[in-house]
Parts: structure tokens; C-alpha cells; sequence
């Protein structure tokens, strides 16, 4: 395992991950985290924040006047359903958890998905679900173009046993580019510190200035399942 600036690391020396997602476990073992945070190049990406609401968090226009095209950018990322955590790039979250009110499974969901249709960059939708019943446990995918035409999709599962202190760790883009280049090989194993707040300053002071917009990260206690979350947004409304 590397240390806990191993995150920091990835972060910091790539300028444009574009959208990630992180699950894990505590390294006191305690509790279960999961953070996602976005990024964008675009005034219209930029123009964001998170915004909880019942079981989870939902973006929306940080200015509505400035808003040129909700499409791929205003969704839920988080979704709570029976003892299940939802955590994706897009409308997939809302997918997943129809899927599972009917008693299908994370894969089956995201079996009907594909990549987004924002050519020539085909964004990769990436998803993680964690599965809270008995023993805690988790799983990520992508749904990427297998080609730079578009013509077809490549769809990774990735499936965990947690451990004390470890993380996994997807996002959309492997370095910033023209089109942007999507995430290439496994989730990228990480160090998870005890505390929320370390984590949450640990990510957002890691992500490009220029590029970072919102981030989430909540820690839920694996004994009697309270719940601690952080939003942070770059864009703040005044009272």
C-alpha cells in the first residue's frame, strides 16, 4: 500500500482527472467512505454546485441564467436505496437504483448503459455502489468507447473486499487533452485516513485550481450506521 499522499499524488499531477469517484474503508476500520468530486473546462461545467438532498446529493446551476445545456452535467451522483449507496458520473445513478427496486443487480443496470454521447470525447460513465447489508463491500465500473469512433462500448466491473486504511479510486480522463483521454487499466488502490475532513482537504486542496468545481465525501459508521458528509463547492451563493 502506498502512504497516504498517494492520492494527494495522483491528484495533484494530473491537471484534469475530470470526474472521480473513491470507496473504501477507514483506517481504523470503522467506517465505510466514499467520495466523488467534478471538474470542468466549460463555463456550462464550471457553472455547478452539490446540493444534498434526501438519501444523497443532486448538482445543479450554480447561476441558471448562465445554464446553455443541463444534459450530462445536472443529475443525482448519490443515491441511497435499501442498504445499498449509489455513487456515478451521470443519469446512471438513477439506472442503478430502478434496477435494484426490481430486484436486479448493479451490472444488469449498467448492461443497458453505455459511454456519453459527447464526441469526440465519448466520457467514460463511471459508477461504484456500496453494498452496506451484513459485511461491508463495494464495487466500481466504467463504460468506455472502444474505439475513437465511438462504435461500440467496453463495459469493467470491479469488485472488493475492503480493507482497513484502503481505497479504490476511478475517474473519467487519464490526463487532460484534445479529445480527452478516457481512464485506461484497474481503479487505482489508495490510503484512507480516519478523519472526514482530512480526506475532504486532502482532495479538494489536491485538484487543479482552475479546474475543480464540487466535491463530496461522507463516512458512514459500519457499527451504527451514522452518517458524516461534507460538501464543498467552489462556486458559494451569498445569503
Amino acid at each position: 500500500m502506498k502512504d497516504k499522499s498517494s492520492l494527494s499524488q495522483l491528484l495533484s499531477e494530473n491537471s484534469y482527472p475530470g470526474r472521480g469517484i473513491l470507496i473504501g474503508k477507514s483506517e481504523n476500520g470503522k467506517n465505510a467512505v466514499c467520495a466523488y468530486f467534478i471538474m470542468g473546462r466549460s463555463e456550462n461545467s464550471r457553472n455547478r454546485i452539490f446540493l444534498p438532498q434526501t438519501g444523497g446529493i443532486r448538482t445543479e446551476a450554480f447561476d441558471p441564467a448562465k445554464m446553455t445545456d443541463p444534459s450530462l452535467i445536472i443529475y443525482s451522483p448519490v443515491r441511497t436505496i435499501e442498504k445499498n449507496i449509489i455513487v456515478t458520473n451521470g443519469d446512471q445513478t438513477d439506472t442503478i437504483y430502478e434496477h435494484i427496486s426490481s430486484g436486479k443487480s448493479f451490472e444488469q443496470a449498467l448492461e443497458t448503459r453505455t459511454f456519453e454521447p459527447d464526441a469526440p470525447n465519448f466520457t467514460p460513465r463511471i459508477s461504484g455502489i456500496m453494498c452496506m447489508e451484513k459485511n461491508f463491500s463495494y464495487k466500481l465500473s466504467i463504460l468506455k468507447a472502444e474505439d475513437a469512433e465511438g462504435t461500440s462500448c467496453s463495459r469493467f466491473f470491479f469488485s472488493y473486499e475492503p480493507k482497513n486504511g484502503a481505497g479504490h479510486f476511478i475517474h473519467t480522463y487519464d490526463k487532460d487533452g484534445s479529445p480527452l483521454p478516457s481512464f485506461q487499466g484497474e481503479p487505482k488502490k489508495v490510503s484512507i485516513p480516519n478523519g472526514i475532513n482530512e480526506l475532504s482537504e486532502l482532495i479538494w486542496d489536491s485538484l487543479n485550481e482552475e479546474n475543480k468545481v464540487s466535491l463530496y465525501v461522507s463516512y458512514v459508521n459500519l457499527q451504527d450506521g451514522e452518517i458524516q458528509e461534507r460538501i464543498i463547492n467552489k462556486n458559494v451563493r451569498r445569503a
